[in-house]
């Protein structure tokens, strides 16, 4: 991790937990960028094709969103965002084989992701999903406040596990330019 990067992420998760949307949009964006690459490396060190990559970079940045209160200001910010991102790798793979055992030495350096998420985190979850069409706004609160899996929701909503994955998918897109991602900044 670069400290100027460590730095940046840092100034501006401060400044989001002060209150600075614009900060926290500009996080979002950045940490996104990262991410990215990040999960296509663990991908590719899996295996697996890069296909799925955008699918982890969603769910962990709604995963970051609902536990940003766990990161501790004192401590860096990419160790925690690579927790948070690695149980989400680990999650994407072991959804893609069925096993619930997966060899995780390629992720070894990874500090684990904090505990479950509070109330308040399942609130904002509640109240974002409230803004999306039905469907989508079911299928969110199906997977990250109940945390059902892919093939539950799709059997409950008479869905392909491939339609939902892409609701999943189009509400966490609506859900970032809604609540965080900046499309005009670039990095």
């Amino acid at each position: 991790m670069r400290q100027d990067r460590e730095a940046e992420w840092k100034r501006l998760l401060l400044a989001a937990r002060a209150g600075d949307e614009g900060a926290y949009r500009v996080f979002l964006s950045d940490v996104s960028n990262y991410l990215r690459g990040w999960a296509q490396g663990g991908l590719r060190r899996a295996g697996r094709s890069t296909a799925e990559a955008e699918d982890i970079v969603q769910e962990t940045l709604i995963a970051i969103h609902t536990r940003r209160h766990t990161w501790d200001p004192d401590q860096p910010v990419g160790p925690w965002l690579h927790g948070v991102g690695r149980h989400k790798l680990i999650d994407s793979l072991r959804r893609r084989t069925g096993h619930d055992h997966l060899s995780v030495e390629a992720f070894a350096e990874v500090i684990p992701a904090p505990a479950a998420a509070s109330d308040l985190a399942e609130g904002d979850i509640l109240n974002m999903a409230d803004s999306l069409p039905e469907r989508q706004a079911s299928i969110v609160r199906s997977i990250f406040v109940d945390g059902r899996k892919t093939a539950e929701v799709a059997a409950t909503l008479s869905m392909s596990e491939g339609a939902v994955r892409v609701a999943l998918h189009r509400a966490l897109k609506s859900l970032a330019a809604r609540f965080g991602k900046d499309s005009s900044h670039a990095h």
